[in-house]
């Protein structure tokens, strides 16, 4: 099944990924076969994931946590989705991006 997923490196940092087969995707990471960043940063753990219903919406949901400040990715890791909203707003004081 089709899952996006967050890996907790040993250097405290996280991982975003998606995978057709979140157990092989796993093994590969812990071998050090998955991802150069994560190779870079063994051992890692599964520190959350969730299937999704297409390989496409795994990685839509990848490519948008991508985004995400490290605060926002605890808060979904939590569980916490009240404070999603809250956290996708601009600090005070911090200009928008430029395009």
């Amino acid at each position: 099944m089709p899952a996006v997923y967050i890996l907790l490196c040993s250097d405290g940092t996280y991982y975003v990924g998606s995978t057709r087969n979140l157990e092989h995707r796993l093994q590969q990471h812990a071998s050090g076969r998955g991802a150069e960043y994560t190779r870079m940063r063994l051992p890692v753990t599964l520190a959350w994931a969730q299937e999704t219903e297409s390989v496409r919406e795994a990685y839509g949901w990848e490519r948008k946590i991508h985004g995400w400040s490290r605060a926002k990715r605890d808060a979904l890791m939590r569980g916490d989705f009240q404070l999603l909203p809250v956290l996708s707003q601009r600090r005070a004081g911090r200009p928008p991006p430029e395009r």
